[in-house]
């Protein structure tokens, strides 16, 4: 009698608990159904057409047929060195700008924490090139870049073209990608500089550390898992940028700045190789999930 007593109460909380999960379970997917269709009808639903897409020998025009062609896209870029020298450059390009924007955006980032004069004004100014929309970014550089006007040549006394010299065209449109994308890495950063408890860094001090120790010691080792999610981001924006590299230089001179994602947008809406862009962008997320994979086990592998 004891032991029925004692086990039926147990039993009856359980069951209850059950019926409330499942009951608060179904409310959750109610309550998430309508962020969930946008999402499946505009981002999922066309990344597996795309994907589909790449199987098929997709082109423009009216009386073309669709017909399925298996791997035959994917053995033709294989074989294209243009699509190849195209994933060089977008390489270069990432991973310049990504470097570059991150050590700019930590040294302002780490100028804007401290206590200045306007600093709440300096912090907005810094906000600034986010809040332009990238067309405007794009024909401003062009602006900057100008051979006969622009505020390099007349600032350096050169007469460089600079958006039409083979050599100095990619060096160019990295300094504007850096500029573009520092003000998000900016945010991020000084958000995480702020989060770090000051005990830390006075316990530093009573230990006789000075500002570089303590930047070493204490501020980039809890920055650590901001910065690894900062550049992870940056580093997929990057390899996906399109409309600042289009207006400044339509992937030119000579497919110098031809990023990926410009010349899959030529093969697309130029020659109406639809089924060909659709594989180089298939192509193109497996190389960006393989190098954003291999550095995201490093960073864990590191921290373990």
């Amino acid at each position: 009698m004891t032991t029925a007593t004692v086990t039926r109460p147990a039993q009856a909380p359980r069951r209850r608990r059950r019926k409330g999960g499942s009951r608060q379970n179904r409310e959750m997917w109610v309550l998430m159904l309508p962020a969930l269709v946008p999402v499946l009808l505009f981002s999922v639903g066309p990344l597996l057409y795309g994907i589909g897409l790449a199987f098929t020998d997709a082109e423009s025009g009216r009386n073309h047929v669709t017909s399925f062609v298996g791997l035959e896209n994917f053995g033709t870029l294989l074989a294209d060195e243009d699509f190849w020298t195209s994933i060089r450059i977008g390489l270069i390009w990432a991973v310049s700008v990504t470097v570059l924007q991150f050590l700019a955006s930590l040294g302002l980032a780490l100028l804007l924490n401290q206590k200045l004069w306007f600093r709440g004004l300096a912090r907005v100014l810094a906000v600034v090139p986010w809040a332009m929309p990238p067309v405007v970014i794009g024909l401003m550089w062009r602006l900057v870049y100008h051979p006969d006007a622009g505020i390099v040549n007349t600032t350096f006394g050169t007469d460089i073209n600079w958006l039409a010299d083979f050599s100095w065209a990619l060096p160019a449109i990295i300094v504007m990608g850096v500029w573009s994308g520092m003000p998000q890495t900016t945010v991020v950063l000084l958000a995480g500089l702020q989060g770090i408890p000051r005990e830390l860094y006075e316990a530093g001090e009573v230990d006789g550390a000075g500002v570089w120790r303590k930047f070493w010691s204490i501020t980039l080792p809890q920055l650590r898992p901001v910065i690894v999610t900062i550049t992870s981001l940056d580093f997929v924006w990057n390899v996906n940028q399109f409309t600042l590299v289009y207006v400044l230089t339509q992937g030119g001179p000579g497919g110098r700045t031809r990023l990926p994602m410009l010349f899959a947008y030529e093969e697309a809406f130029r020659y109406g190789f639809f089924g060909y862009a659709a594989t180089m962008g298939v192509t193109i997320v497996i190389v960006v999930l393989g190098l954003l994979g291999f550095y995201l086990w490093r960073q864990m592998r590191e921290a373990s």
